[in-house]
């Protein structure tokens, strides 16, 4: 017996509900919406379309997936954010709503005619620099990663967005390999989640996402202990930094960069209202 959108979305809803799924609502609309080829405007004007049996089997298998808690953004290879649509692997951490908290912050700080020099450290799929120089048209790009895998997704998803002639990826481990003074903004979403803590995290994220973006030492800082003066060392006078962190992370970071130099070092919080971000700047 064939299916309509709103009864396939409201089934989809209930097996994903009854497997105790953060989200199911929206995740069963996206499923669905990739399934059947449709959009979330045809689920509203048109709820009694009829699925073929073809799309049904396909949603059915996407269900089973993410009730084995593989992430959506797995599933439909793919994920919103910002204003841009990327490519996602199991090879890169999914770009999150609270990561956007950095994109907002530099485009603060960055005027929209301001030609300006960019670098990402742990650049993964592409998400905060892409997402930057689509909304700034004048800026270029540089973002390095320690995984191979990583880059090519990132590269993947800066052609994809046409952004290929202004952004350049490069293999490397943080800053290593730049040159001092270079940059008038630098970007980073490192490893923050203390060792410890990682198995206790969501499967979805434990065991599906790369342990290289998400391990960040005994107490969660390592990443920031090595990057700190290496990010003041590529950062032009009055250049600006914006990394993000942990929760309960904003005094230690802030402390690690102030001490490496910079000046006007603050914690911002995500539309949550908890700890995400540190920007501050090289002294001019």
């Amino acid at each position: 017996m064939s299916e309509s959108l709103v009864q396939a979305w409201t089934r989809a809803r209930r097996r994903l509900e009854a497997a105790g799924l953060d989200g199911p609502v929206i995740d069963a609309r996206l499923l669905l919406e990739a399934a059947a080829g449709a959009s979330r405007t045809d689920i509203l004007t048109d709820p009694h379309r009829k699925l073929s049996a073809e799309q049904l089997s396909t949603l059915d298998a996407y269900l089973d997936r993410r009730v084995a808690r593989e992430p959506v953004s797995h599933i439909l290879g793919r994920k919103g954010f910002w204003t841009i649509e990327l490519k996602v692997t199991p090879d890169v951490l999914t770009p999150r709503p609270d990561t956007e908290t950095i994109v907002g912050g530099v485009l603060k700080s960055l005027p929209e005619g301001q030609p300006a020099d960019i670098l990402d450290l742990g650049v993964g799929s592409g998400a905060i620099l892409l997402a930057i120089l689509t909304e700034r048209p004048l800026a270029h790009g540089v973002g390095v990663d320690i995984s191979p895998a990583a880059l090519e997704v990132a590269r993947e998803n800066a052609a994809l967005l046409k952004l290929e002639d202004r952004a350049a990826f490069l293999h490397a481990s943080w800053a290593q390999g730049q040159p001092d003074g270079a940059f008038d903004v630098v970007v980073s979403n490192p490893p923050y989640i203390p060792t410890g803590d990682i198995a206790g995290l969501e499967p979805e994220v434990a065991e599906r996402e790369p342990h290289l973006a998400l391990d960040g030492g005994p107490d969660g800082l390592d990443a920031y202990r090595g990057l700190a003066p290496q990010i003041l060392r590529v950062l032009k006078p009055g250049g600006l930094f914006a990394l993000e962190i942990g929760p309960d992370q904003g005094p230690a970071v802030r402390t690690l960069m102030t001490e490496a130099g910079g000046e006007g070092v603050n914690v911002v919080g995500d539309l949550g209202g908890r700890d995400r971000a540190v920007f501050g700047r090289k002294p001019a």
